[in-house]
Formats: structure tokens, sequence, C-alpha cells
């Protein structure tokens, strides 16, 4: 049984992710993503809680996202990130990644 309010898409995409307060950025790959969140595949994960910005060029897109959020669970090769406020070009961006794996 799914238990996520948002239909995920699969994804497999560079993107490189920075913790509040952390000065670095680390790289990482989009292996899912919806409106609400995404699952990030990473040796490096963000710690539980943290918040972070994922900085994610898509395919059809040649600007980058910043997709913020907070790190909602971790595991040795990544972490889930719930994301905060989008603004109205990335939640389209991510809408139409969605429906293109819907139909």
């Amino acid at each position: 049984m799914e238990l996520r309010r948002f239909t995920r898409a699969p994804l497999e995409q560079a993107l490189e992710f920075q913790a509040k307060n952390d000065g670095r950025r680390h790289r990482g790959l989009a292996k899912d993503i919806s409106v609400g969140g995404m699952f990030v595949q990473t040796d490096e994960p963000a710690p539980f809680g943290a918040e972070v910005v994922v900085h994610l060029t898509l395919p059809s897109d040649n600007k980058e996202l910043r997709l913020p959020g907070v790190v909602r669970w971790t595991r040795p090769n990544g972490f889930g990130v719930q994301f905060g406020l989008l603004g109205v070009r990335e939640t389209h961006a991510i809408t139409e990644i969605v429906k293109r794996t819907e139909t």
C-alpha cells in the first residue's frame, strides 16, 4: 500500500545538494521525484532533520532548479527529502515529469 501523498516518478539525474550552514555542495543522483519530495542516492547522505537545498537541472530544461527541503530519512546510500515551499517553475517542471510517467 502506497502511503505517499504525491505520485513519484522514476528519475536518473545528477544533482548537487547543500545542507544549511554547510558551504560545500555534495554530489548525488535523483532516483525518483514528486512535488512532495525525492530520493537522493549519494555516498555522503545529509543527516536526518537537516535543511537542504537540492540543485537539479532536468533534461527538459537548461535552468537549474533550487529545491529546498528537509531530510526525513537516511540510508547508507542516500536520503529522502521532503520539499518545502517550491516556486511555480519548480512545481511545473516536477509535475510535467510525473505526468509523462503516468501515461
